[in-house]
């Protein structure tokens, strides 16, 4: 009658009201001593809630305290009406182990997923680290521009100074040209020409003992060599002619004669100014003609072989081919989106330019577009060079390597990448085939402001030799007509020549300023050499 008591006000609760009468008077509630109208309304389903509740915690319990399990999810309702105790703890074991099991895998998959977030945190932490030693080295060469760029602009100072306070010179007299020779103790002896302002690019006759210099003064001079000796004649002055390029005084900003270039025969010398103007000059001194179309400095210029055409390039961007019988420009290319750095012939009539927007062009006279166009620098390609059959051609830039390139193919051929700093310019040794020494091995020198010379084996494209002698930037390179020697100036002041043979310097000679360009005479036993300091030096070589 206790369980009835509780069931019988479930029916009432529903609407079942004869079923709860009839269950009433059957089981005889109303002679139970429990006053029914205390019994809480669904007091039945109450217990039989506490007695699943029970059961459920029976089930997972065990010896051990440890070992319950607030979360008793483990089992269903139907398994606690179903089945007995033992069967509920079996039930609730193996989801236990089941569940274990499944926690051991995910704190596996955790610790692999932490292991990959640890490498690629590592390789993250890796390329920071690299981009800032990349930003370091790029704070460093900007930094090293900047004080290039400070000095030059201090020289341009000083020139427009100098030009304000000097009337420039009708006479070649008036010219300090006094010579004085000076042997050095490793057989060396030097002519020294004392110039107006720094010299910036010399070069020697092909034909005979003329040598032609270009200076910061707005001059370029043709020195008479007397062979043998670089003494001055009776009166004490050098046989030399001043070409003007700026006549009387002249308050105008950077006329330096950038670059010079003689014709194949030695009858003409051209001359390249920061005027944009190209100008031609005989060999008595008589200006021929003066070229103009360029908007800008002219940077590099030269001859073809046959003669008859000039090629320029300049800060406008763009190179000229000037016919010079005609006495005016042929054609204009305007490729390159900076200024032209360096031009170079292949043959008559096609060449190669290189630019500060880090492309290489090879141009063809009558053609509209580049005949090829080499992409791979990441920096200003300084210098172009087409070895002595026209089939390669090397260039050398900022971005720290020298490259090789063939006709045959869009992408380089050899990267050469063991420089450590910007490489200002390069040159092919006059060997192998095509030259006058076709059985020695065809070499590629790079001069670096990383105070190194470089040769490479042009086949295999792998460094053979650094000549490391030097202490500061080296900006000109040059190999003897033999190609047994190579000439390196630098603007720690001094001019090393090295034996190819031996590998090792042979002779120094360190003047008073650093230096800019060196070039042997056709002969191989003159090299001359531009200083900073206002001088041209003509050293003797004899081994």
């Amino acid at each position: 009658w206790k369980l009835n008591i509780l069931t019988a006000p479930c029916h009432t609760l529903v609407g079942f009201t004869h079923a709860a009468f009839a269950l009433g008077y059957e089981a005889g509630i109303n002679k139970c001593p429990i006053d029914g109208n205390l019994v809480p309304p669904g007091s039945l389903i109450t217990f039989v809630q506490k007695g699943l509740q029970y059961l459920e915690m029976e089930a997972n319990l065990s010896n051990s305290d440890t070992d319950l399990v607030e979360d008793f999810s483990f089992l269903q309702p139907l398994d606690l009406i179903t089945k007995d105790v033992y069967e509920l703890r079996k039930i609730i074991n193996e989801k236990r182990k089941n569940l274990q099991k499944d926690g051991d895998k995910d704190k596996e998959l955790d610790r692999e997923r932490e292991g990959e977030r640890a490498r690629i945190r590592d390789k993250e932490r890796h390329e920071r680290e690299k981009e800032r030693e990349k930003d370091k080295e790029r704070a460093e060469r900007d930094k090293e521009r900047a004080e290039r760029d400070k000095e030059r602009a201090e020289k341009d100072k000083e020139r427009e100074k100098q030009r304000e306070d000097h009337i420039d010179r009708e006479m070649v007299t008036d010219v300090e040209d006094k010579v004085i020779v000076k042997p050095e103790d490793n057989g060396v002896s030097a002519g020294k020409f004392t110039l107006a302002l720094k010299v910036c690019a010399c070069a020697w006759s092909p034909t005979g003992s003329l040598l032609a210099s270009g200076s910061g003064d707005s001059t370029a001079r043709i020195w008479t060599i007397a062979d043998g000796s670089s003494r001055s004649n009776s009166n004490g002055h050098l046989n030399v002619l001043v070409l003007k390029h700026v006549k009387g005084r002249t308050n105008e900003k950077s006329k330096d004669v950038t670059t010079l270039d003689w014709n194949g025969d030695g009858t003409l010398l051209a001359t390249g100014s920061y005027d944009g103007q190209a100008r031609i000059w005989s060999t008595n001194g008589e200006l021929r003609s003066t070229l103009s179309k360029h908007k800008g400095p002219i940077f590099s210029l030269k001859w073809n072989k046959k003669g008859d055409y000039l090629l320029t390039g300049s800060c406008d961007k763009t190179a000229i081919v000037w016919d010079v019988k005609a006495e005016e420009w042929k054609q204009q290319f305007e490729f390159h989106a900076g200024p032209t750095l360096d031009v170079d012939w292949r043959n008559n009539v096609s060449f190669a330019t290189s630019s500060t927007d880090n492309m290489i062009y090879v141009c063809k006279i009558g053609e509209n577009c580049p005949i090829k166009t080499f992409a791979g620098h990441q920096g200003e390609v300084n210098c172009v060079k087409w070895d002595p059959t026209g089939s390669l051609l090397a260039s050398c830039s900022d971005d720290i390597t020298a490259k090789i390139w063939s006709m045959k193919q869009d992408k380089f051929v050899h990267d050469l990448k063991d420089h450590a700093k910007e490489i200002y310019t390069i040159r092919w040794s006059p060997t192998g085939p095509g030259t006058s020494n076709p059985n020695h091995q065809l070499l590629l020198a790079s001069a670096s402001f990383d105070s190194t010379v470089k040769l490479w084996d042009v086949e295999l494209g792998k460094l053979l030799y650094s000549l490391n002698g030097h202490r500061e930037p080296v900006y000109s390179v040059a190999f003897s007509p033999n190609g047994e020697y190579l000439a390196s100036g630098s603007l720690d002041k001094s001019m090393h020549i090295w034996s190819l043979k031996e590998n090792k310097i042979v002779k120094t000679y360190t003047g008073n300023g650093g230096i800019f360009e060196v070039c042997w005479n056709k002969e191989g036993d003159k090299i001359a050499a531009c200083f900073a300091n206002n001088t041209v030096c003509v050293l003797d070589f004899r081994m």
